[in-house]
């Protein structure tokens, strides 16, 4: 029953990254604004380096509402600001040094409307950006109740190379991304051969589990294969032209088996039972919903940009879930050292017992960091680290990652002569007096 609702889910997922108009084609960015009245809409943010560029494509402007004076138009326009220089604009404002953003001395004016002569809805504008910094793209309308329609087409990069006609849409903190996640891509590949040839080697005690971390090893390596031609392809186009739909499919797998094989590892299931029990199974058929519902939700922050209108709400959703998630994922943990301690107490195997209480409360704990390593530790890096260090967040992340998979494998690793299965008397009492000093609470 679990494995036909896993493949329903699986099988519906891919049509669910159809139902999410794409609003962003990678770093060239395209948003439709209709009858908004918004004084401050963001629309993106890029690193740049010495050599930025901004190409910006406007069409379709009007004005619902009403005709604007002439004279207001130039209230209304883009602009380019720091984050930092942000602040005392709004400084600025409070303290009525200006009447609008587009007034500031600290901002980059990119185009005001009053610019549009002979009743002209589009205009192009290109601006170099010579002051290296993380920069975000601003549409100011400081009319009152002025409602505008455009559409926007932005497109932002630096200029790269000896002649400085290469152009990288990759903003300058992320530019070494394509070679990081090929890199990774390359070591998961080699643990995949690597694991095959230890389930060959131990083939007399494979279990089921042990294919199922092969499939997980596979999906991951496939995931940050098309990850690493995701972010290439948008460096020199600014389009993923398609591989986002694969990373997105895989990078749902990989979520989907991963967290099911700790839940699977958890349990006990194929090394130590045959079997899930119910409780067990109902946390599978919790936790693979909340799975689809993350994966979505991080679709949707991904396409919709930083700034988008359901940003926020969909972030919140995501960590909600992924809290969740994780926090369901240490129950059959928790259930299995329960139920090896009481098993100590009554079948008489204590030297069995402990080592099995021993490598289940080691896994307990470093499900607990890598959990807290990629969520929270990884977090804090992105957001301390200056632009031009975004990578170093990406690499933190994939090595604990790396290191939660090496780990995981090399403790529940096939082995012939199971070190569970053999034990003289001296070591059963030592065995359980150890049992009995050591409660083995969590």
């Amino acid at each position: 029953m679990a494995g036909v609702h896993l493949l329903s889910v699986l099988l519906v997922f891919p049509h669910l990254l159809l139902l999410f108009p794409t609003l962003s084609i990678a770093e060239i960015h395209q948003s439709q604004i209709r009858s908004d009245s918004r004084s401050i809409i963001p629309f993106d943010e890029f690193g740049f380096t010495h050599t930025g560029h901004l190409d910006l494509t406007v069409t379709s402007i009007s004005f619902p509402s009403e005709s604007p004076n002439p004279s207001d138009l130039s209230l209304v326009g883009f602009f380019l600001c720091t984050r930092d220089s942000w602040f005392h604009v709004l400084d600025e404002l409070r303290q009525n040094d200006i009447v609008c953003a587009l007034q500031s001395p600290l901002i980059k004016l990119v185009f005001t409307f009053d610019r549009l002569d002979g009743g002209r809805h589009s205009f192009n504008s290109s601006s170099p950006v010579t002051d290296p910094n993380l920069f975000t793209l601003v549409f100011a309308n400081c009319v009152p109740n002025l409602q505008v329609s455009m559409d926007v087409l932005s497109s932002m990069y630096n200029l790269e190379g000896k002649t400085g006609n290469h152009l990288d849409y990759l903003s300058a903190g992320k530019t070494n991304l394509p070679k990081i996640y090929f890199v990774f891509s390359l070591i998961y590949i080699g643990l995949v051969g690597f694991w095959i040839y230890v389930i060959w080697v131990e083939r007399l005690s494979v279990k089921g589990i042990h294919f199922f971390m092969l499939a997980v090893l596979t999906l991951k390596a496939l995931n940050l294969l098309c990850e690493a031609e995701d972010k290439s392809y948008i460096k020199r186009t600014g389009s993923a032209h398609g591989w986002d739909v694969l990373f997105y499919m895989f990078s749902f797998l990989k979520g989907i088996t991963l967290f099911t094989l700790i839940v699977l590892i958890g349990t006990g299931w194929s090394f130590l039972k045959p079997y899930l029990q119910d409780k067990e199974k109902r946390v599978l058929m919790f936790v693979i919903p909340l799975q689809v519902i993350a994966n979505v939700a991080q679709v949707v922050i991904d396409e919709a940009g930083p700034y988008g209108q359901s940003t926020y709400t969909w972030k919140q959703v995501f960590l909600l879930v992924d809290v969740v998630c994780c926090c369901a994922v240490l129950f059959p943990i928790v259930w299995s050292i329960r139920n090896l301690r009481e098993a100590a107490r009554t079948d008489g195997k204590a030297a069995v017992n402990l080592m099995k209480l021993t490598l289940f409360r080691h896994y307990y704990v470093v499900v607990i960091c890598y959990i807290y390593f990629t969520r929270v530790v990884v977090y804090a890096l992105e957001t301390i680290t200056s632009y031009r260090y975004e990578w170093t967040s990406v690499v933190a992340g994939e090595l604990g990652t790396l290191l939660f998979y090496v780990f995981t494998g090399y403790n529940f690793r096939p082995k012939v002569h199971n070190p569970y299965l053999v034990a003289d008397d001296e070591e059963e009492e030592a065995a359980a007096l150890k049992l009995e000093e050591d409660g083995f609470e969590l």
